[in-house]
């Protein structure tokens, strides 16, 4: 496998997304469209492939760790607190895909 042979770093970063779109499906799917297609479940949350498109995904590092709290226009977002890894798992797997 051409992942396997780039070496633990790969195999971790494989990891981290995988387990980015665990977090993003728990706890944002029931708004946002949390993979590389579909339509958001509430129009008025943007899809996650298309996230970089409004702001650069790095800022939402701090926002995710400290507490994210934002509305959608009449549909208010759960306030969400993850820990740094959390953070780095998201973040990798909101990058792995970005359109």
């Amino acid at each position: 496998m051409f992942l396997a042979a780039l070496g633990p770093a790969a195999a971790a970063s494989r990891d981290a997304i995988k387990v980015g779109e665990g977090i993003a499906k728990a706890n944002c799917g029931r708004c946002h469209a949390v993979g590389r297609k579909g339509e958001s479940p509430n129009p008025k949350s943007p899809p996650f492939r298309h996230l970089a498109r409004r702001y650069p995904l790095s800022n939402l590092e701090e926002a995710l760790g400290e507490g994210i709290v934002v509305g959608h226009e009449g549909l208010e977002m759960p306030q969400f607190q993850f820990d740094g890894k959390q953070v780095e798992a998201l973040l990798a797997y909101l990058h792995s895909i970005q359109r």
